[in-house]
This record gives C-alpha cells, sequence and structure tokens, in this order.
C-alpha cells in the first residue's frame, strides 16, 4: 500500500464492544501494517483497552463520543436521534473523505438506515445490497442479495450482478467471474418473470457480466458460479438455511464421535484432518457482510464476532479500498447503460 489506508471503527458496536474491536483492529495491523484506524467510542471504556495495545495505540486517532447505538434501537430511531452517534460519526468520516471506509459489528437495520442517509448510492444504483462470501467445493463465491430488499425487480437483479461482479474482481481477485440467478430450476422457461426478464438483459450482447444463466439452491455450496444474485427474501432464507445445516452437522459429528470409545480414538487418528475441514469452514474467515450500491465501503461485522473474525470484516473494507471497488462498479455500469439514440436526420 504505497498510501496510508484510513479505516474509521465503530468501536461500541457488536456484542463485546469494544474490546473485540480493538483486538480485532490490532489482529488486522499484522496484515496491513500501513493501516491508521479512526476510533469512534466512549474514551474512558477504550482508553484503558488501548493501553495494553501498544501497537494498535500508535496507529489510531480516538474520537470521543457517549452516543452508541443499540441492537433493540429501531433504524427510524437510530437515523432520528443517532447522529453523535459512533456509528454515525464513522459513517460521516467516510463521507467526508476522512476515512476509506468503515466497520461496524452494530444494528444491522440502523447501520443500512444509515449508511444509505449519509453515503447516498452510486450513480445507476436504485438500492444497495448486502452481499457476503461463501466457502464452496470450488472455492469461494459472493452471494447477494442477503435481506436489504425483500421485493426486487429485474432492474434491481441487474444492478446487484454488476455489483457482485465488481466484488468478486476486488476481493476475490476473479479476472471474470460467473454470475447466476438463483432459480427454482435452472431451465430458461423457469420462474417467475422478473427472474427471466433480468436474465434476458444479462445474457444481451454488450452485457458487463459473463453470466452463466439460472442455477438452483444446491449449486450455491457446489461453486457453480461464483456470484450468485438473488432477492434479499430469499437470500437471507438461504443464508440463515446454510448457517443452520452447518450447525446441525457439526453437532452430529461431534454426536458421532463421542458414541464409543472406538469412536473416540477414530477422532484422535482423523483430528488432523478434521482440524483441516474446521478452519475451511470457519465463518470467522467470511465475516463481514458489504453493503454494496453506496457512495462509499460500509463493511458490517457479525455482532458476535471474536477478535479474528473482526480482522477478516476489516480486511474486507481494505481490498475494497486498495482494488478501486467503487470505480469498477461506476465503470461496469457505464457499460451496461443503453447507448443515447442518434438523433434523425
Amino acid at each position: 500500500m504505497s498510501q496510508r489506508i484510513r479505516i474509521a471503527l465503530d468501536a461500541m458496536g457488536g456484542d463485546q464492544a469494544p474490546r473485540i474491536v480493538l483486538k480485532g483492529a490490532e489482529r488486522a495491523l499484522q496484515r496491513f501494517p500501513g493501516v491508521h484506524f479512526l476510533l469512534y467510542g466512549a474514551e474512558d471504556k477504550i482508553e484503558p483497552l488501548l493501553a495494553k495495545l501498544p501497537k494498535l495505540k500508535a496507529a489510531a486517532t480516538l474520537r470521543h463520543t457517549d452516543e452508541m447505538v443499540t441492537n433493540e434501537t429501531k433504524p427510524s430511531v437510530a437515523l432520528r436521534t443517532g447522529r453523535r452517534s459512533s456509528m454515525r460519526l464513522a459513517l460521516d468520516a467516510v463521507a467526508a473523505g476522512e476515512a476509506d471506509g468503515m466497520v461496524s459489528a452494530g444494528n444491522t437495520g440502523a447501520l443500512m438506515a444509515m449508511a444509505k442517509f449519509v453515503l447516498k448510492t452510486l450513480p445507476g444504483i436504485d438500492r444497495p445490497a448486502i452481499a457476503s462470501i461463501f466457502p464452496t467445493l470450488r472455492g469461494e463465491s459472493v452471494m447477494l442479495d442477503l435481506g436489504a430488499n425483500v421485493e426486487c425487480d429485474e432492474e434491481n437483479l441487474v444492478q446487484f450482478a454488476v455489483m457482485g461482479d465488481a466484488f468478486a474482481r476486488c476481493v476475490l481477485g476473479l479476472p471474470q467471474p460467473t454470475i447466476g440467478l438463483l432459480n427454482v430450476g435452472s431451465e430458461e422457461m423457469k420462474g417467475h418473470e422478473t427472474l427471466r426478464v433480468a436474465a434476458a438483459r444479462l445474457r444481451a450482447p454488450g452485457s458487463p457480466v459473463a453470466f452463466h444463466g439460472f442455477i438452483e439452491g444446491n449449486d450455491i455450496a457446489g461453486g457453480v458460479v461464483d456470484v450468485v444474485v438473488t432477492d434479499g427474501f430469499t437470500g437471507n432464507v438461504a443464508l440463515k438455511t446454510a448457517e443452520g445445516t452447518s450447525k446441525l452437522f457439526v453437532e452430529y459429528l461431534r454426536q458421532a464421535f463421542r458414541h464409543s470409545l472406538l469412536a473416540r480414538l477414530g477422532y484422535l487418528l482423523a483430528a488432523p484432518a478434521l482440524k483441516k475441514m474446521r478452519n475451511r469452514i470457519d465463518p470467522r474467515r467470511y465475516n463481514g457482510a458489504m453493503f454494496l450500491g453506496l457512495n462509499g465501503i460500509a463493511v458490517k461485522s457479525h455482532g458476535g464476532a471474536d477478535a479474528l473474525g473482526f480482522a477478516n470484516a476489516i480486511g474486507v473494507a481494505v481490498d475494497m479500498h486498495v482494488n478501486g471497488f467503487l470505480h469498477q462498479i461506476r465503470d461496469e455500469l457505464a457499460r451496461l447503460a443503453p447507448a443515447p439514440a442518434t438523433a434523425a436526420i
């Protein structure tokens, strides 16, 4: 990184804030030693923790505020009354150009409402979308929307495809990611009219993305495409189903190895392979949901993330800035826009 990158942190957001936020930031410095953090939160709670983290203290500026957004705060209330909250001030820093991105583990609804109000949407984007990274059999993929927009039209889905394409290039490092529309079948005639119209537009000559076509739910984990596009209702259901299935699998595996003495011995033999698998599907590796489509970088960490998970969310924000995510979206939207009609002679 030739220029110092500045990341604003909502130090009071999350289940174990500010402790986990600060520990995560210090851990992120190991990967990004040139980053400078703007910490927004209560000085009396943050300063004693910073004193025990000298590397972070040297790479951070603390900006005091007594106000914070709680998990119980309604988005409308947060937007109306939270102007001096740690979350809002971190977003303001991005809007003012003081920070290159922000990360919060606070209230998701409040963060989305504030981010839309403060950062605005990019030209050509009607609605921002929540995106996250999924492990697959082929590596990793991006999925959006995961809950920001319950109902979407074909224009929204096309815009999500463009945003997902740019994100996969920036964060996953894919030169030409493939895009799939989540549907009830892979055949062209399947699904409702909105999906079919969106697919036709993404297949059209001059489309800025490499459109694979329709995919089904089992194709997500299979890694059939690099970017999975869907509406927020379907995406959120798919996300929660995947999380629940993962927990079920882990619990079944734990019970199986506790079943008998022979099973316990088998666990000892299989321990190295199980550790490798656990690391591969560790949700902390994929922490950091992105609000795509905003005129600024805002990343949402899971509220219960530990230091490693929060550090990875910071890494997402840094990667998006370093790789010019916002510029890529603007360029691809310009390619998607129809050419102006030629005046008749």
